[in-house]
């Protein structure tokens, strides 16, 4: 995707909405390597999309900006309040404290120059916070749908991170029972891409929390997605 693109696949991140256990562990991914909110922490939202992680972080008490290429999903964080620019270069350098990006580096052509520049709008310290898609092998109509360029390994993103200059503290595979389900959802799902509201809802309630116990085992190994924490030294 490139700085004048528009984005395709709002209705699927509509639709995400349903699943409210995954969006708690997102939260809770940024919140718990954040720390308390404090006036004097200042979060970058990198591609905040449709808002849904950073109004649940402003409700939390955090102090959030956010970039949005997007120029219809960026007026919708503007409309919200939110200080929201096309670039992350546009808030200087050196100035947050913790930059998060969920499911948003897969969009990105050169995602390695996306990394170089959250890596010179962070404070020394401050910390990274990454949620992508894993293994190219479950890449589906979906992905392309919502404009993917690719799925990572593990391998793959530790080293991509590191090579922009942050230090990695962690980097696991999250989401186990979802590798089996979207290799399904490959073979036999929407030919358009498409997921139903009342699919994510059900795999969200019944599934997504027994996924995340056994993660405990796998997170090495395999998994849907991705979940890598890191600092600026």
């Amino acid at each position: 995707m490139s700085a004048t693109d528009a984005y395709t696949g709002v209705d699927n991140l509509e639709v995400m909405d349903a699943a409210g256990r995954y969006r708690r562990y997102l939260l809770g991914l940024v919140a718990d390597v954040a720390g308390p909110p404090d006036d004097a922490l200042h979060l970058l939202d990198f591609g905040a999309g449709t808002a849904t992680h950073a109004v649940a972080l402003h409700d939390l008490g955090y102090d959030v900006a956010c970039t949005e290429i997007d120029i219809a999903l960026r007026s919708r964080l503007l409309d919200l309040g939110f200080d929201a620019r096309p670039s992350a270069t546009d808030f200087g350098t050196k100035v947050f404290d913790v930059v998060y990006s969920m499911n948003v580096l897969e969009h990105i052509d050169d995602d390695l120059g996306a990394l170089r520049t959250l890596f010179d709008v962070a404070r020394p310290g401050g910390k990274l916070v990454l949620y992508v898609p894993a293994f190219p092998m479950l890449y589906s109509k979906m992905d392309r749908k919502v404009g993917h360029d690719r799925r990572y390994r593990r391998r793959n993103l530790v080293d991509l991170v590191t090579a922009a200059g942050f230090r990695v503290d962690t980097c696991a595979y999250v989401d186990i029972l979802g590798f089996p389900v979207t290799l399904l959802y490959k073979g036999i799902g929407s030919r358009r891409g498409d997921i139903s509201t009342r699919s994510v809802g059900a795999y969200d309630r019944f599934v997504f929390p027994i996924s995340r116990v056994v993660d405990r085992v796998t997170g090495r190994f395999a998994g849907k997605n991705l979940a890598l924490i890191g600092h600026r030294g």
